[in-house]
């Protein structure tokens, strides 16, 4: 291992006094800049999550034509939007000062917000305004390709893999304080209250994204202010600024590509895809399934769901520490392999067994003279009940056993170990592979990748668990990430670093 490789003693939030440009003057707002890209990290991470436990809920409410197949669209459209975006964000990075991509793409994303707590207002096709608020949400969160290439730009060999996991770990912080705030933010109820002069409705659903929206005010005023280029080579000495609007730029941009290893590059958008996708699932499938097989009502499932999400957040950002530690002792690539078969576990335990069903929804079946048959105390007189449990219309309800709350908890815990583990490795490997090559387009299509598979894998699982159940679901789930094993087994020996490869640096 090179003395080279990550220091695993690099808080999140205070400097790394052993670079070698320690000194220097511009050290302080190198690293000031890098925490302002952490802090882009979180909101993004909270742009997605602040909302996605209610997603399905607010879906219902204002457009009953919307099923749980349309979720899968719902949750989709931000990364949709994401993958659009970010080799476009990628490029202008390169060529421009990173300051404008990343205004562009947070007023676009505050913007979207105020769209999606306006979805409500259209008296019709009111599911597709909230899906077109999720994919310009998602447009403007293709900056993540923007926030990769700066860190990995502005961070020596040493700093690389402690400043990827703290920005996983500002990343996951997201993941805690969304869903946190969504479930604080249900006790405001369904109805809320209303502003008759600017036409909202601040309840449950629209006052997240009406936070998010704030958060995005505060990230410009960051930007604008305190954002600085910085560029290190890979001992972490400072390099020269490039001036965008000479001709000077082009020996930077213009790096040779020939020696980059290129299948290392595609093997690690494809791990990276499997990794986001895998997630995406566990995402989009946990709320259905959570209000499916325990009967939760749609606040329960907002609330619970939002709390789960928080103790796996909360999970992660310890397993980021672990992660530096364990990177610097045992290497990037057995990291990431543990992480793959740590997830497949999880996704194994979570297949549905035994001889217990779930609780049958039957509102709404009728007889065949028209008398409605309501088998459960599903639906009052007036309506106001609302109905829980398995809904008769996905017919495996009635033959699929149902998953255990046990069952559920455990395999939270173990994804929650293995998919932190898998995704800081994955784009901390990737950026040791590309070298020190300007890296915008790399990461935006690195983004796109992580991108496409949050747009594939809800479309997916939502078709596949409505239709055929989550023992479908999770048993192409599994398959996939045994796939994702061999690949990484098969190309463990290539995915080493450019100065590795090079000879620039012992591994």
């Amino acid at each position: 291992m090179s003395h080279l490789e990550a220091d695993d003693a690099t808080p999140l939030l205070r400097d790394d006094a052993s670079s070698e440009d320690s000194e220097d003057g511009d050290y302080s707002s190198r690293w000031r800049s890098i925490r302002v890209m952490y802090f882009t990290m979180f909101l993004s991470s909270v742009g997605f999550t602040i909302v996605i436990t209610s997603l399905w809920p607010y879906l219902e409410k204002i457009d009953g034509s919307a099923d749980a197949s349309f979720l899968g669209w719902m949750v989709a459209a931000y990364s949709l939007g994401q993958m659009v975006a970010s080799p476009f964000f990628g490029w202008w990075s390169n060529h421009r000062s990173r300051w404008e991509p990343l205004v562009c793409s947070i007023f676009i994303n505050l913007s979207a917000n105020i769209y999606y707590a306006y979805a409500y207002l259209p008296k019709t096709n009111n599911k597709y305004h909230l899906l077109m608020s999720r994919v310009f949400v998602g447009f403007g969160a293709g900056n993540v390709a923007v926030v990769r290439s700066y860190v990995a730009g502005a961070t020596s060999l040493k700093e690389r893999t402690s400043a990827m996991a703290n920005m996983s770990a500002c990343q996951a912080l997201g993941f805690i304080l969304g869903p946190a705030l969504q479930a604080c933010l249900s006790f405001i109820g369904e109805e809320g209250v209303t502003l008759n002069f600017i036409d909202l409705q601040l309840n449950m659903y629209t006052t997240p994204a009406l936070l998010a929206t704030a958060f995005g005010l505060v990230n410009i005023l960051l930007v604008l202010f305190v954002l600085k280029e910085h560029r290190v080579d890979e001992k972490g000495k400072s390099l020269p600024s490039i001036n965008y609007d000479s001709e000077d730029r082009v020996d930077v941009l213009e790096e040779s590509e020939e020696s980059i290893d290129h299948m290392a590059v595609v093997t690690s958008n494809v791990l990276f895809f499997t990794v986001m996708f895998i997630f995406a699932v566990f995402e989009t499938i946990s709320t259905p399934l959570s209000m499916d097989m325990f009967a939760w009502t749609r606040k329960e499932a907002v609330l619970y769901n939002g709390i789960i999400m928080c103790c796996i957040g909360c999970e992660s950002i310890i397993v980021f520490v672990v992660v530096k530690a364990a990177s610097q002792r045992f290497g990037d690539r057995p990291v990431l392999l543990t992480g793959f078969c740590t997830i497949f576990c999880g996704f194994i335990i979570l297949l549905p067994w035994g001889n217990q069903y779930p609780k049958i929804q039957w509102a709404d079946i009728k007889n065949n003279s028209g008398v409605n048959l309501i088998l459960k105390d599903s639906v009052s007189a007036n309506g106001t009940v609302e109905p829980t449990g398995c809904p008769y219309e996905q017919t495996w309800c009635q033959y699929t056993p149902a998953i255990h709350l046990s069952q559920y908890m455990v395999s939270d815990v173990l994804i929650g170990v293995g998919y932190p583990a898998c995704n800081v490795m994955s784009y901390t490997l990737y950026s040791k592979i590309i070298g020190p090559k300007p890296q915008g387009v790399y990461m935006g299509w690195l983004t796109a990748s992580g991108s496409g598979a949050r747009t594939l894998g809800p479309v997916f699982v939502s078709h596949v668990y409505t239709i055929l159940g989550p023992r479908w679901a999770v048993s192409l789930i599994c398959g996939m990430v045994v796939g994702a094993i061999v690949l990484l087994s098969a190309m463990y020996q290539r995915l080493i670093g450019f100065s590795v490869r090079h000879g620039r640096i012992v591994s």
